[in-house]
């Protein structure tokens, strides 16, 4: 054995040491519940001369890996610590220095800064904005704890997706990343309490009790970062608006952006071009121009633009909408990269219930002959429209009567073979939108939780100018944009820390207003107007566990009375931020303006809450002040952050208590965070009735401005049949229930559900 030799990492040889390997184990056990003898038992390890340190690293962390079970899941914490001690070094190396991470205190901290806005990985704002003096005494604040609160599922993805690389190698530590990443968003609070700021952003990042969405993450610090994670745009019926949104979606899908793209006013296949009746291709051509664009424009190469196309369900295209993803047909006409999305009226739903006729039409034909453009319609509105049109339907040329029953089956099938469409209940949403008095919504985004009013640009042109092509446009529209960040619920132990994370995370995202860089003017046209915000939560089923209190109906009133206090402590903050910087631009005429809070009124607040003193005092505060934000929540579904947290992802139950995922080199066991100690009071999704989900999150839409990202699970293995999905989609309507994001299925025979793919733009 004294002949056996390591290769270090710098290339030199030593001795092979045992005790070495055992002294790196017992510490990263420290203060966790498992014993290392077994550890050390079970590594099978076939030492030879020459085998490398991080040969015998990455043996460890998969033994332990292999050691995690239910019963001891501490084992893929020591596996955390090992991987980030293991960066620790590795970063050394790059660095070349032989120090561990954050030695030398604050002076090590600014010398790291400088050499990274040197090497173009930091902006320079950093060092003009703060002191040598702030940026040390930031540095001296750094806590190495915080390094070790990953599991390696967690510390794995932070390495390879957020931390700054240089040439192919992490060049930067967690708690850098957080610090800088902090002073940037308290770069423009008062110069006397900015650094203070920053700390407690920094304890509430760090410390995981909030989950800043991957734009944030990724890009404050980084030069042209854009911070929003949410963006709808619409395309207008003429070349140049379609081009137009083409280009706005490279240019999000450029900077990471997830994008939605309403459809529903392009003209009909067979209707009109220049007066040639079926001259139109209709909305497939350009559903798979969008999806090239997804595909080609690939978000810095990180992985294909993400893109969902929305057509409300009185469009004539709609069935072949519907089998832009499915497999069987014509794939000239299919679209397999882009996420469809249905837009859906209460008219439509009704006439379901009833089984009732629906009347499928052209947008182009309507409008030229009835005057409707139905796609700007919602509510009453939309109704006495479409009745109208109903009513002398002999005028149209083009137009398709159907059983809307029928049509809904068509939207279920699909969405159980591929997951998709979601669907977005448009009148629900539009009642509830606070900035109806200046527009509408038209659909969600890709995840299906961050919407607000947005319209598509106008009046191009282009000409020549002192030798110069010009290009303008004469009605700018609005894209709308929303900057994330979740509250993990699973880390916030009482009411103080939940009031002190809320009113921080508004802060935090009304700074990121005015830190982040749009990737098109039209989204900083709507920053400015609405200034909308999204706070959302995660661990939401840990939260329940660590209480003894089982996720679904037997949990309502506790969901109630958390999220009530989330959105007042939320919208108070709001109107503190109103009193100290403005309101937002289209404050007047809001609903906020007229002293009603996410749809409800002074009289509901007084008689129909648990905090009814305290909400009549906001009431009177929003009157006196006005508010900071248009909306200010939006609940995201957040799967790769629940990973990064450690936690169970937004709002839904866990899939499965405990699961390996086999998608990265290796095998890597995934658990909620209280298993060992809570194990039976963590409901699982797949055996769950899909009504008690809804019946949650209905609860919680309550107190969310915006929307929730809520997936439905449906376990073929427990006899449910098409009319219990049928059943489903019609009690989430009538629940008051916004959007439905994919809808999932447990094939007969398998525990694994049908593949989804989440925005990771989204993710917080």
């Amino acid at each position: 054995m004294n002949r056996i030799t390591v290769v270090k990492r710098k290339g030199t040889r030593e001795p092979l040491n045992i005790e070495k390997i055992r002294k790196v184990i017992n510490w990263a056990a420290e203060g966790l519940d498992l014993n290392p003898l077994k550890l050390e038992a079970k590594l099978k390890l076939h030492f030879f001369d020459g085998i490398t340190t991080r040969q015998i690293h990455e043996a460890v962390i998969n033994t332990a890996l292999q050691l995690t079970t239910p019963e001891e899941p501490d084992w893929r914490i020591l596996a955390g610590r090992l991987f980030i001690f293991n960066l620790y070094k590795e970063v050394a190396i790059r660095r070349g220095t032989s120090k561990l991470a954050y030695v030398g205190g604050g002076r090590e901290y600014l010398k790291v800064v400088r050499d990274l806005v040197s090497k173009g990985l930091y902006i320079p704002e950093i060092l003009e904005s703060y002191t040598e003096s702030e940026i040390v005494e930031a540095g001296d604040y750094l806590k190495l704890k915080y390094d070790f609160l990953y599991d390696y599922a967690g510390a794995n993805l932070l390495a390879k997706r957020y931390l700054c690389i240089y040439e192919d190698f992490p060049i930067e530590l967690p708690q850098e990343m957080y610090m800088t990443i902090s002073l940037m968003l308290a770069k423009n609070e008062p110069k006397e309490t900015r650094l203070k700021t920053a700390k407690k952003f920094y304890d509430l990042i760090a410390g995981k009790k909030l989950s800043l969405a991957t734009p944030i993450l990724i890009n404050l610090r980084r030069p042209n970062g854009n911070l929003s994670s949410c963006f709808i745009t619409a395309m207008d019926d003429n070349l140049d608006s379609i081009m137009y949104t083409a280009n706005q979606v490279a240019q999000i899908s450029k900077r990471a952006g997830g994008v939605g793209v309403n459809l529903s006013r392009i003209r009909a296949q067979g209707s009109w071009i220049k007066k040639v009746f079926g001259a139109s291709g209709g909305i497939v051509p350009w559903a798979k121009i969008l999806n090239d664009v997804a595909v080609a424009v690939n978000q810095e190469g990180k992985r294909a633009g993400a893109v969902t196309v929305a057509l409300d369900v009185w469009h004539l295209d709609i069935y072949d909408f519907l089998e832009l993803k499915t497999e069987n047909g014509d794939l000239r006409r299919k679209a397999f990269d882009i996420f469809p999305q249905v837009v859906i009226p209460d008219l439509f739903m009704e006439r379901v219930k009833f089984n009732q006729e629906w009347l499928l039409v052209d947008p182009y034909e309507v409008e030229r002959k009835f005057g409707y453009r139905l796609y700007e319609l919602w509510g009453d509105e939309f109704e006495k429209a479409y009745i109208h049109i109903e009513a002398e339907a002999d005028r149209l040329k083009l137009k398709k009567r159907v059983r809307a029953r029928e049509l809904l089956k068509e939207i279920l099938k699909t969405q159980v073979a591929t997951g998709l469409p979601y669907i977005f209940f448009k009148d629900t949403a539009n009642r509830l939108n606070p900035l109806k008095h200046d527009g509408y919504i038209g659909n969600g985004n890709l995840c299906m939780e961050s919407f607000s009013n947005f319209r598509p640009s106008k009046g191009f042109k282009t000409y020549m100018r002192d030798g110069k092509i010009v290009s303008e446009i004469e009605e700018p529209g609005l894209v709308h944009t929303c900057n994330l960040l979740s509250i993990n619920l699973a880390n916030i132990e009482n009411d103080a820390e939940l009031e002190d994370a809320v009113r921080t995370a508004v802060r935090i995202l009304d700074n990121t207003i005015e830190l982040t860089s749009p990737p098109i003017l039209e989204s900083k046209l709507h920053n400015d107007r609405y200034r909308t915000i999204g706070i959302g939560t995660l661990g939401l089923a840990d939260y329940l566990a660590k209480r003894e209190i089982p996720y679904g109906r037997q949990s309502l009133k506790v969901i109630d009375e958390l999220y009530e206090k989330i959105a007042y402590y939320g919208i108070d903050e709001s109107v503190n931020l109103a009193k100290e910087r403005g309101v937002f631009p289209a404050y007047e005429g809001s609903d906020w303006s007229k002293g009603i809070v996410i749809g409800k009124d002074a009289e509901y607040l007084s008689e129909k809450t648990t905090l009814k003193e305290k909400w009549l005092e906001l009431l009177a505060k929003l009157k006196k002040y006005g508010i900071r934000n248009g909306q200010l929540f939006a609940i995201a579904p957040n799967t790769s952050s629940g990973l990064l947290q450690g936690a169970t992802p937004g709002v839904l139950p866990p899939f499965s208590r405990f699961y390996i995922d086999k998608n990265q080199k290796q095998a890597v066991p995934i658990c909620p965070p209280f298993i060992k100690e809570r194990f039976w009071f963590y409901r699982e999704s797949k055996f769950m009735n899909q009504k008690e989900v809804i019946d949650v999150i209905s609860m919680i839409q309550k107190w969310v401005d915006s929307g929730i990202s809520m997936e439905l699970l449906f376990n073929l293995n427990l006899g449910i049949r098409a009319k219990d999905i049928y059943e489903t989609v019609l009690y989430a309507w009538e629940k008051g229930i916004k959007t439905i994001y994919y809808v999932r299925t447990v094939q007969k025979d398998s525990q694994g559900a049908l593949k989804k793919e989440e925005c990771i733009a989204c993710a917080n």
